[in-house]
């Protein structure tokens, strides 16, 4: 199953592409549910995020739908063969250890392009972590660009979209509520989060 995708939204790849993605999700049992906001940029906020699995299931989405997203990786993982496919599939290497001003280059980056649809992983690890990072919080606000939250629900099989949320300039009270959103979704390691 497939949901539609608005016409203002960044596209990418082909049929072959999207073929393998929706190979992949229907070989795991995967899902998708709800609607793709028609809107031009956009910030996919995707969790819960425990497992590598995660990746795979997320970017198989992205592949299904034909979505041109970009994403931080840590440079570790963009060597070899991986650098070619990561980058080809939207992936930016990023420097864990000098992680500041990565906002106020994806502020930028917002106002540089016409479309533009940023995916990330709102805890920021795969690692158990008290609290999310707020990055994705502060770069919604600046660039004035909304969030979609995305649940991944090992349980369901399920990759849900729920509704675009504007971002308000009380960070920690929207960290608040966009996690109320989150609630329930089930984990592929519910030990970790």
């Amino acid at each position: 199953m497939t949901i539609a995708v608005p016409s203002s939204v960044p596209r990418a790849r082909g049929k072959v592409s999207s073929g393998i993605g929706n190979l992949v999700l229907r070989i795991l049992g995967w899902r998708l549910v709800g609607a793709i906001p028609d809107q031009p940029k956009l910030i996919f906020a995707v969790a819960p995020h425990t497992s590598n699995w995660d990746f795979v299931v997320a970017v198989s989405a992205m592949l299904q739908l034909n979505l041109k997203v970009k994403f931080l990786g840590k440079a570790a993982i963009f060597i070899g063969p991986f650098r070619k496919i990561l980058m080809s599939i939207g992936g930016i290497p990023v420097n864990r250890s000098s992680a500041h001003g990565v906002v106020g280059q994806i502020v930028d980056l917002f106002a540089q392009q016409e479309q533009l649809i940023f995916g990330l992983a709102p805890e920021g690890t795969r690692s158990k972590t008290k609290e999310w990072k707020t990055g994705f919080l502060h770069i919604a606000n600046k660039a004035q660009v909304p969030v979609v939250p995305i649940t991944l629900d090992f349980a369901l099989k399920e990759i849900r979209f729920y509704p675009a949320e504007e971002i308000g300039d009380d960070i920690p009270a929207e960290l608040t509520r966009i996690k109320r959103i989150y609630q329930g979704a089930c984990a592929k390691n519910p030990q970790a989060v």
